[in-house]
């Protein structure tokens, strides 16, 4: 792969930008009839996926100086000196801009005001706060929340209950999924400055016991598609032992508060994720 193709590859956060593609994808897929949108699904996704690569990139331009002061991300294309912050400031404006107006243009004004109000929440609040406040995590997961609720509007073109639970269930999951990376590089957050909860915590114990919170609180919110008669037992039951063992993982961490047991929660909360959504998507009952 080309360096130069690598450096925008990372500026613009692709494994992250690839997984609010796919909640997206999710969310769209749920709130399908029989007959799949294929065109839709495609412009909402490309708009969707520009925005969130724009934001991205603008979240690093304005942390290029703690990230310079971060090991595990000193060697970023703007800190390590490979990209100007002026042409990372660039695309980043440009790549959210075009991304919202492509979603306002071919899908609907709600899908592309929620892509608008993403972008605004992840680089104007969440971002600044991250320097502030340990609160910032929950605050973060509100913009990586809304994704999913992009897919459902861009078929719905409306809110609802629904989309809400969808929202309600990556909020759930991202808070014991960052608190575990917080924790893994917790001493990395430190050097950069950013008072993440496991900075301000180092015995562990409330972090340990958010994440098992956390989990548990998303065992019975992940049930609710099924009682909304959005998805069948197949879903049921998967979801309720993917959830019981993610909160395993969870109960594990708040005992040991090790390294080892954070590494865990993160392989359980990147395995429950996508199985999740697979049998959402599989089992799903057509509107």
């Amino acid at each position: 792969m080309s360096p130069v193709l690598n450096d925008y590859l990372i500026l613009t956060k692709v494994r992250i930008t690839a997984l609010v593609l796919v909640t997206t994808a999710a969310g769209f897929l749920l709130a399908s009839g029989p007959q799949l949108e294929l065109g839709l699904l495609a412009w909402t996704l490309l708009g969707t996926g520009l925005a969130a690569s724009g934001a991205a990139a603008l979240n690093q331009y304005i942390e290029r100086e703690a990230d310079a002061r971060m090991r595990r991300t000193a060697g970023r294309p703007i800190p390590a000196g490979r990209m100007t912050p002026r042409h990372g400031l660039a695309v980043g404006v440009g790549l959210s801009g075009i991304g919202v107006a492509l979603l306002a243009g071919t899908v609907n004004l709600l899908t592309a005001f929620l892509a608008l109000a993403t972008v605004i929440l992840y680089v104007g609040v969440y971002t600044p706060l991250k320097r502030m406040t340990p609160l910032n995590t929950m605050v973060g997961a509100i913009p990586g929340a809304i994704p999913p609720v992009m897919g459902w509007t861009a078929v719905t073109g409306e809110l609802g209950l629904p989309a809400g639970v969808l929202f309600a269930i990556l909020f759930l999951w991202q808070l014991p999924h960052f608190l575990a990376i917080a924790w893994i590089f917790r001493e990395d957050y430190r050097l950069g400055g950013f008072p993440m909860l496991p900075v301000v915590d180092p015995d562990g114990d409330v972090t340990g016991r958010q994440v098992a919170l956390y989990c548990a609180a998303l065992v019975p919110v992940s049930l609710i598609p099924t009682f909304l008669g959005l998805t069948g037992a197949v879903y049921f039951f998967g979801a309720l032992v993917l959830g019981l063992a993610f909160l395993a993982a969870g109960l594990a961490m708040a005992i040991s508060r090790g390294k080892g047991a954070a590494r865990r929660v993160l392989l359980a909360s990147v395995t429950y994720l996508p199985l999740l959504l697979a049998l959402l998507v599989v089992d799903r009952s057509p509107l």
